[in-house]
């Protein structure tokens, strides 16, 4: 017997609520690591949990074709994220001007390897920080929400063909921001 599907779950929850419970344990890590990642711990615990309160208050809206709600929770928490985006812009641009350091490692490769990725990471919370909203949030729920297309422009309650000129744009600009950095970079060594 297979396990029912997100939209069986949130049809049965409307009746009995405790079967959201399983929606909830399918998909929390999932958003809460992306939120997470995006906002830092503290604010992803509480911004996790509102997604979860406002999707049990929303499921009577819930699509019952969308067997997978894992969109339908990640577009709840692109929306919650807009209304907290000052945090997370703040938070990206103090990252990309906090100072970073790497200890000795007997592995001098492996040593390398992280020190060549802490002094990438500012510049990428900058470049990151400098894109619109709604490019960044494409982006993001693509690389760090693991969405497909599909599943973004469902979050997103938007056109895939718009999922795909977002990410085009937000790639060209971090790719731009970044190949202007380590040329300033290469220039200031000289």
């Amino acid at each position: 017997m297979s396990s029912p599907t997100d939209a069986e779950l949130i049809a049965a929850s409307l009746e009995e609520t405790e079967r959201f419970g399983l929606v909830f344990d399918r998909h929390f890590a999932d958003i809460h690591r992306y939120l997470h990642r995006r906002v830092g711990r503290e604010l992803a615990d509480d911004l996790a949990a509102e997604t979860f309160v406002a999707a049990f208050g929303r499921r009577h809206d819930y699509d019952p074709l969308r067997e997978d709600a894992r969109p339908w929770l990640y577009g709840i928490a692109s929306n919650l994220l807009r209304n907290h985006w000052r945090s997370e812009r703040r938070r990206l641009l103090a990252y990309a001007r906090a100072a970073t350091g790497t200890d000795a490692d007997a592995d001098h490769d492996a040593a390398l390897e992280r020190a060549d990725a802490a002094a990438a990471a500012p510049l990428v919370a900058s470049a990151l920080a400098a894109l619109e909203d709604r490019d960044r949030d494409a982006l993001l729920l693509l690389a760090w929400g693991d969405l497909s297309y599909d599943e973004i422009a469902d979050a997103l309650a938007i056109p895939v063909g718009t999922v795909r000129s977002r990410i085009h744009r937000a790639r060209a600009q971090v790719s731009g921001a970044l190949s202007s950095e380590a040329l300033a970079y290469r220039e200031e060594i000289r």
